[in-house]
């Protein structure tokens, strides 16, 4: 399960770039009752996402030039530098070099040996989101993969994490956990390109699910804020009540009403 309790090797923050963040700020304040706070002038236009004055994720407003609107997670390190050495060494590449973040910690983007981006965040004076696993904040991410065998290993290689199998309709799921803390720690899977939903052609990426309290009522109101469905709410028995989504401006994200949250 994904908590605020992080290791090395969880995600411990997320945030979205995108064409238009006071749209964005407008959309996902409906959708998850989000408030936007500004990091200040130094910051780019950087700011985070509150939900009972508690940051859930960041936002900021880019360019062409940083590609098409998208959620980007990251994972804790207890070194960036070294891990993005790692990244390289295991077939990856550095998007963008380990830069320290005003003292709150230090960052680093990177992309995996299939060209996923993710991103490093070495904890500082911010050790990372306040709330997880609650509604309105990350409670799991998905890696979209052309091998999934492939990026088990990169991933283990270069943060560590683990994975294990658990039966799926119609197949395997595969599940990941950080390094020595077992399945309880699960916060994610990873899944077959082929099995993503969406844009025709679109690459491998991280796809972040939002825990809500009511997934069909969070379907309908995201569509009258001007989101699209990329999957229909979808019930998965002891795991959830489910659905993929895009924000107006094209990026995409899952919600959630977790089995354990309906118990």
């Amino acid at each position: 399960m994904l908590t605020t309790r992080f290791v090395n090797g969880a995600p411990n923050w997320i945030d979205v770039t995108t064409s238009d963040i006071d749209g964005a700020r407008s959309f996902y304040g409906g959708l998850f009752g989000w408030e936007f706070q500004s990091a200040g002038p130094d910051a780019g236009g950087y700011g985070f996402f509150q939900l009972g004055g508690k940051t859930v994720a960041g936002g900021v407003q880019g360019g062409p030039e940083q590609g098409p609107p998208a959620w980007t997670v990251y994972f804790q390190s207890a070194d960036a530098e070294a891990t993005a050495k790692a990244a390289e060494q295991a077939h990856g590449s550095v998007l963008v070099q380990p830069m320290d973040v005003m003292g709150q910690g230090h960052l680093a983007i990177l992309a995996d040996q299939a060209g996923t981006p993710f991103g490093i965040w070495q904890p500082g004076r911010t050790k990372g989101v306040d709330v997880a696993n609650e509604p309105g904040s990350l409670c799991w991410v998905e890696l979209y993969t052309p091998d999934v065998a492939a990026g088990a290993a990169f991933y283990h290689k270069v943060l560590g994490l683990e994975t294990s199998s658990v039966p799926f309709p119609g197949g395997v799921y595969t599940c990941v956990n950080p390094a020595d803390a077992g399945e309880d720690a699960m916060f994610g899977g990873i899944m077959p390109l082929s099995e993503a939903l969406g844009d025709a052609g679109r690459g491998p990426h991280w796809l972040p699910y939002f825990e809500v309290a009511d997934t069909d009522a969070t379907v309908d109101r995201a569509g009258r804020l001007g989101g699209t469905v990329r999957m229909p709410a979808t019930t998965l028995e002891g795991v959830g009540r489910m659905a993929q989504l895009t924000d107006p401006y094209g990026a995409h994200f899952a919600v959630i009403r977790s089995a354990s949250q309906q118990g």
